[in-house]
């Protein structure tokens, strides 16, 4: 991938700013193997960081008119198109990935594994998160998207997050009535990073706890396929399911190059070793075409998808 303008003028920056952050930057890195996909092209630009300190440097590098940045977690929501991504690719570093347990409040670096959160609070007695363990993201991504699972979602407990703007360095601190959750939905922008989430849980049976974890870990093994897919990749209609409608219209199954509908969960697309991002894009833009013929009904991409044309990206259901 050919570096673009923006790009070279931010590593010259950082350079100057922050020479042992630029130090690390990498260049044309690929971006596949960061995600549960494991397929798609590369970053112009991506970095580790593992401090506050470094992402308000890199967001004062960026700037208002520096290059695009996506915010990477562990990749489970994510597709990127074969084409790659023109900006610099952020991802936390372990120094981000803290837990700390006082009384029935937990404060969770950005970085942190859910599953692993859901087990700390559960061996310490702590309930209303146990249904985390079985989603293979990070606590950043998940208020960013207010994930759930098992009838709960992130906003059941968030009661506080750290964000820092990429675009300018602003570093803050916003209450949870102030992020407007909604189903898969916040009003954390793509271009701000979660680095801490603080989660206000309930007093539990630590191996009663334990017992609910297994039991989700078991349910979520039975129903849905593991390997290469990024979970659900529709949300659901209201009132509806995506994966009901999706089979329902026939396409349980549907293989496009390299890229397939799972026959165990008509919700899910998986993607060949060594396939191709842009025939799950295709495929996600198929499905969406024969829910609407056989059901009328618009499916909404929950996976997010850069790099992807505007044309291929709107038939897939992708939002702007």
């Amino acid at each position: 991938m050919k570096r673009v303008p923006a790009v070279r003028d931010l590593l010259d920056r950082l350079a100057l700013d922050a020479p042992r952050l630029a130090e690390r930057v990498l260049v044309d890195h690929p971006l596949g193997p960061l995600t549960t996909y494991r397929v798609g092209g590369p970053a112009a630009a991506f970095v580790v960081v593992d401090s506050v300190e470094e992402l308000v440097a890199l967001g004062r590098a960026v700037g208002e008119d520096g290059p695009e940045v996506l915010v990477l977690g562990r990749g489970s929501n994510l597709l990127v198109a074969d084409r790659g991504f023109d900006g610099v690719a952020v991802q936390l570093g372990e120094g981000l990935g803290g837990i700390e347990i006082d009384g029935t409040r937990v404060r969770a670096g950005g970085a942190a594994s859910l599953p692993v959160v859901a087990r700390r609070a559960a061996a310490a007695g702590l309930a209303g998160f146990g249904w985390a363990v079985g989603v293979p993201g990070s606590v950043g991504g998940a208020v960013r998207m207010n994930a759930g699972g098992h009838g709960a979602d992130m906003a059941a407990s968030l009661r506080r997050v750290h964000v820092v703007e990429l675009r300018g360095g602003e570093d803050a601190r916003v209450d949870v009535a102030d992020l407007h959750l909604g189903y898969r939905t916040s009003s954390v922008a793509s271009t701000q990073v979660v680095v801490e989430a603080e989660l206000a849980l309930a007093p539990g049976d630590p191996a009663r706890l334990e017992a609910e974890l297994a039991e989700i870990v078991r349910w979520r093994r039975a129903h849905q396929p593991g390997g290469p897919n990024a979970g659900s990749v529709f949300t659901n209609p209201a009132g509806d399911s995506a994966g009901r409608l999706v089979e329902s219209a026939g396409c349980k199954g549907l293989r496009w190059g390299t890229a397939e509908v799972s026959t165990k969960h008509a919700n899910f697309i998986q993607a060949d070793a060594d396939g191709r991002a842009d025939d799950v894009l295709a495929l996600m833009a198929e499905v969406r075409r024969r829910v609407a013929e056989v059901h009328g009904v618009a499916l909404v991409a929950e996976t997010r998808v850069v790099g992807a044309t505007p044309e291929l990206a709107e038939a897939a259901g992708v939002h702007p």
